[in-house]
């Protein structure tokens, strides 16, 4: 197939019914999968996409970055609306782009965003189950916002990297960490260069034992400089995470 064109889109999903973004073994229902599956449906071909940060089953995203090459020359709001009537209930298309041949969603990324939000009260939520961490017991959101702080900056981070993380390099630098609290729920806003393999989840179950009083401020501090994954708090369920965006030079 002669590539003509390179196509860069907005990707947004619901993580709850996924087995993550990659695409795997067949029969396995992947973010993935359904967009190529859609966007093929468009282009009369086969189409591999490439994103911008892979997520794990039950993750959500707000806007993934995703890029594609292709031979149908189409116009972008057959790409974005004929792929939409494609995908399931679960999975949109919000914006579509052409791009240089030299783009690419994973490797022009500058910065990446997320989102992990808490729902801290002491009676569960039906509704927000698959949307939100559910934590029963009051969190003290001011030690947790001053024991991050250590975060900021340049660090090695492999405190806080899972054991399956393929990273080169456990040191990221976090632009931004904040926490805020309106009524019972808690986000936790946090912006990198790059992430590690659950990286924010680790970093948002660390604090949790803050905020419970079950760890010091100066603890966070302490399972940062050990750089020992068995230090920190356990990692975070996946259904209150959300992949915001990723940031790009000229995008």
């Amino acid at each position: 197939m002669k590539i003509a064109i390179k196509v860069a889109m907005g990707v947004e999903y619901m993580g709850s019914d996924f087995h993550g973004w990659q695409l795997q073994k067949s029969g396995i229902r992947t973010v993935q999968q359904v967009v190529e599956k859609a966007l093929s449906s468009v282009a009369d071909h086969p189409v591999r996409v490439f994103c911008s940060g892979r997520t794990d089953a039950g993750v959500h995203a707000i806007e993934q970055v995703i890029h594609f090459e292709t031979s149908a020359d189409r116009e972008d709001k057959a790409w974005l609306f004929g792929g939409n009537v494609n995908l399931p209930h679960d999975v949109n298309f919000v914006w579509v782009k052409r791009v240089d041949e030299d783009f690419h969603a994973r490797f022009n990324a500058h910065a990446r965003r997320y989102h992990y939000k808490i729902h801290n009260t002491p009676v569960r939520s039906a509704l927000m189950a698959k949307h939100t961490l559910w934590e029963p017991r009051v969190l003290e959101i001011e030690a947790m916002s001053k024991s991050a702080e250590c975060l900021l900056g340049e660090h090695d981070f492999s405190a806080f990297r899972g054991s399956l993380c393929q990273a080169k390099s456990p040191i990221k630098t976090i632009e931004f960490i904040k926490l805020t609290q309106h009524g019972n729920e808690i986000l936790l806003d946090i912006k990198a260069n790059a992430f590690l393999h659950h990286m924010v989840r680790n970093i948002v179950g660390t604090l949790l034992k803050v905020g419970r009083g079950e760890k010091p401020v100066e603890w966070v501090k302490e399972v940062l400089i050990s750089k020992d994954r068995k230090k920190a708090g356990a990692t975070a369920p996946p259904q209150g995470l959300y992949f915001i965006k990723a940031f790009y030079p000229n995008l």
